[in-house]
């Protein structure tokens, strides 16, 4: 694989950040194989801006299977492309934004990357994730110093953060909501998910779908609310099994 692994648009542009991309979520590949990037995805599945827009266009989606298939099919020769591509003096001092789309989907990918910023250390990494037990272990104990991560609302393991410790960010309606909540924007710049205050508050992708979906909750509401009506079916079922009269001996 020759083509470049990174991208620049103009907004990362402008804040000195290279991105590095994933099909969002779910999907078939062009050779029927099927994949989850995101497999700790809850409700921010349904409402995800990777999954709307210039993502979606046959150019964009061709370029995202293709990394995906390269880390997949060949993860150390992935792992050498990336470190010789970062090795350009453009990158020293700059920042890397890991997945605008996708996340850690597999522990050995998490620690290829780790490895990539240990060995690069005048670059620097950045990612949000939904991969909260995957960090705990592999990442937590012992970071590269220039990684840093934000811990992102809306997926299955909303549960396990603590927003009094962890770095988070949420997922609000709007500008007016963030700061009612006492949370500080990144709209200003994406880096300030890891650079700025630790409760980061994200302004909802202004799509009317999406928009219509979120009904003015916040996604860690969201999440909160769907988490407890799966606990409450649960329960229903395990009364019922419970109190189900036993069979009948033929």
């Amino acid at each position: 694989m020759s083509a470049r692994l990174l991208t620049q648009n103009r907004e990362m542009r402008q804040i000195g950040v290279w991105n590095w991309s994933l099909p969002a979520w779910a999907g078939r590949l062009p050779d029927g194989r099927t994949y989850n990037t995101c497999p700790s995805a809850g409700i921010c599945a349904q409402v995800c801006y990777a999954r709307h827009g210039t993502y979606t266009w046959p150019i964009v989606r061709a370029k995202h299977e293709a990394n995906l298939m390269y880390v997949v099919d060949d993860l150390p020769g992935w792992q050498s492309a990336m470190l010789a591509e970062l090795s350009a003096p453009k990158f020293r001092g700059g920042w890397i934004r890991i997945h605008d789309s996708g996340d850690f989907f597999s522990d050995l990918y998490l620690q290829a990357w780790l490895d990539i910023c240990r060995a690069l250390p005048d670059t620097n990494f950045y990612a949000y994730t939904k991969e909260i037990a995957r960090f705990r272990v592999l990442v937590e104990p012992d970071p590269p110093p220039n990684f840093l991560w934000v811990y992102s609302y809306g997926g299955t393991q909303d549960a396990a953060l603590d927003p009094a410790v962890d770095r988070v960010a949420d997922v609000f309606p709007d500008e007016e909501a963030i700061a009612a909540a006492g949370w500080t924007s990144q709209e200003a710049s994406d880096l300030l998910a890891v650079l700025g205050p630790r409760l980061v508050g994200v302004p909802a992708n202004r799509i009317p779908f999406y928009l219509k979906r979120l009904a003015g909750r916040r996604f860690s509401e969201w999440q909160a609310e769907v988490d407890a009506e799966r606990t409450s079916r649960r329960r229903l079922r395990l009364v019922a099994d419970n109190t189900r009269p036993p069979a009948q001996a033929a």
